[in-house]
């Protein structure tokens, strides 16, 4: 009986190891799930006779879906700075010009950007160095001494030579450095866009405009004189104007003085990933009203343009839509020509310049990105049909006297006090020939106050103090008639300005309707 039980029981044991290792022995990627990460969504294969197991793992709480869409290709975009850009570099500590070697200290005041991104922020510091100080030439010198002035400035050349970033990391750069500016202006132009009915209307709209430019010039002038005696600083103000006045006195670079200075040398910020979505409207026409910032690549000015001369910018900022989808990456080209030329002419006639763009190319990495996404051909040359681009914003030198117009043409001014200087200097002439002894004084010499102005008139504090101290009216005339002779002809018969853009010159161009051709204004040959 025993021995029957131990078979029965035996009997029912050997059918469950059998499905046991039947089970065991099956391929395990038929059964065994797959391990999951604890913080990435795992993608794997499900197998052909059991969908209990999805494509993809649902992600953890902490990290997005890990799984991209099929169609989600990655264009890898280099960041790097091309040889020739430049960095606009404002000093920020007072450098004298003694001796080369002498250390210079500024910042970076334009942000630079690769592509869509800012690879040198604005307040990166830079530090160079003087290497070079030239000798002044005989003319020039020859001039300064008649000016009164004997200790003419030297021309210098500074090199910067490295960059540091917000960050810390410190970049050597390799330079080619303009020569400084002492002060900038930001110039706007404001489009007129009044609706005008009729050529009756336009000219008496036109009348009206430059008669309302004139008297809002005149104010803006009285204004920035104003401004200028009331801001602060006014003892140093006073404290250069008479240093200037000076016969000798020290070249020194000021705090603000500009400088640009070109990279000789590629600076490689590594790489960026873009998608496709991202890059889709990468080359599409800017919106009408958009304003691009550029900067100029080659210079151009009234004495030498014509009409039709061609005019290329880079742009300098990345352009975004209203979407905030990439238009116009960073070196997208902006092509364009000279619409209106005039030079300047003697008798102080001052030149005019007015361009135009009306077309943009779209960088050599912007087309290598889209062409690994596969975007379509159209998408690279954008188009503007019935657009203009004109400058709505320049940035130049004070000293270039420089004003935009409402249509966007650029034309030099004159300083309105030149009518004060010349009167008064005309006067101090008159009033050092006719001395106090013929009012019945005991001064043969004349009054001793129009004596010093009339000198100052002609050779500033070095003819003041001999005019005073010779006591001899015939020195006093001379003086006076030099500095009245010099102001007629320097503000009245000399030739006048022309309008001049420098290479790399930060333009604001406004794309949008075509403003009115001037055609009331004939083009100078």
């Amino acid at each position: 009986m025993i021995f029957v039980r131990r078979l029965s029981i035996l009997a029912l044991v050997i059918p469950c190891c059998a499905q046991v290792a039947s089970a065991q022995s099956e391929p395990a990627d038929n059964h065994r799930r797959p391990a999951v990460q604890p913080t990435q969504a795992t993608c794997v294969a499900a197998a052909p006779e059991d969908d209990s197991y999805p494509l993809c793992l649902p992600p953890s709480s902490v990290e997005e879906d890990a799984c991209p869409p099929a169609n989600a290709i990655l264009a890898k975009i280099s960041l790097h700075i091309p040889n020739g850009t430049p960095l606009r570099i404002a000093l920020d500590q007072r450098t004298r010009v003694d001796h080369p070697g002498e250390i210079v200290h500024g910042r970076v005041v334009e942000t630079v950007y690769a592509f869509d991104q800012p690879v040198i922020p604005a307040g990166s510091i830079v530090n160079g160095r003087i290497i070079g100080i030239s000798p002044v030439s005989g003319v020039q010198r020859t001039l300064a001494y008649a000016n009164g002035n004997f200790s003419p400035f030297h021309k210098y050349e500074v090199s910067f030579e490295t960059l540091t970033l917000p960050d810390g990391r410190q970049l050597p750069i390799k330079t080619t450095v303009s020569a400084g500016t002492a002060e900038v202006v930001h110039l706007v132009s404001n489009p007129d866009k009044a609706k005008q009915k009729n050529a009756a209307g336009r000219a008496a709209d036109n009348a009206k405009q430059e008669a309302k430019g004139k008297i809002q010039e005149t104010k803006d002038q009285a204004h920035e004189t104003w401004h200028q005696m009331t801001a602060p600083g006014r003892m140093h103000r006073v404290k250069q104007f008479l240093v200037s006045q000076s016969p000798y006195r020290r070249q020194y670079l000021e705090p603000g003085t500009r400088f640009v200075a070109e990279l000789d040398a590629p600076l490689d910020f590594g790489e960026t990933t873009r998608t496709g979505e991202e890059l889709a409207a990468v080359g599409s026409a800017p919106v009408p009203d958009s304003t691009l910032k550029a900067r100029l690549v080659a210079e151009v000015s009234s004495a030498t343009a014509k009409r039709d001369t061609p005019v290329s910018a880079v742009l300098t900022e990345p352009l975004y839509s209203s979407a905030h989808q990439l238009i116009l990456p960073a070196n997208s080209r902006l092509v364009g020509r000279v619409l209106q030329a005039k030079p300047a002419h003697k008798l102080h006639h001052n030149g005019e310049l007015r361009v135009v763009f009306d077309r943009i190319e779209t960088p050599e990495e912007a087309i290598q990105a889209l062409s690994q996404v596969q975007a379509q051909a159209e998408h690279l040359q954008p188009s503007s049909q019935g657009m203009i681009g004109n400058l709505e914003g320049v940035e130049v030198a004070r000293s270039a006297h420089m004003k935009l117009d409402e249509e966007g043409g650029a034309h030099t001014t004159d300083d309105k006090t030149r009518y004060l200087s010349t009167g008064i200097a005309v006067l101090l002439a008159a009033a050092a020939s006719h001395p106090d002894a013929e009012h019945g004084t005991t001064d043969a010499a004349g009054d001793p106050g129009v004596r010093t102005a009339a000198g100052g008139s002609g050779f500033r504090l070095t003819g003041a103090l001999l005019s005073l101290a010779v006591k001899s009216t015939p020195v006093s005339m001379v003086f006076g008639a030099y500095g009245a002779s010099s102001s007629i002809y320097t503000n009245f018969l000399s030739r006048g300005h022309d309008v001049v853009l420098p290479k790399d010159t930060p333009l604001e161009i406004g794309f949008g309707n075509p403003h009115p051709t001037p055609a009331s204004k004939p083009e100078s040959k």
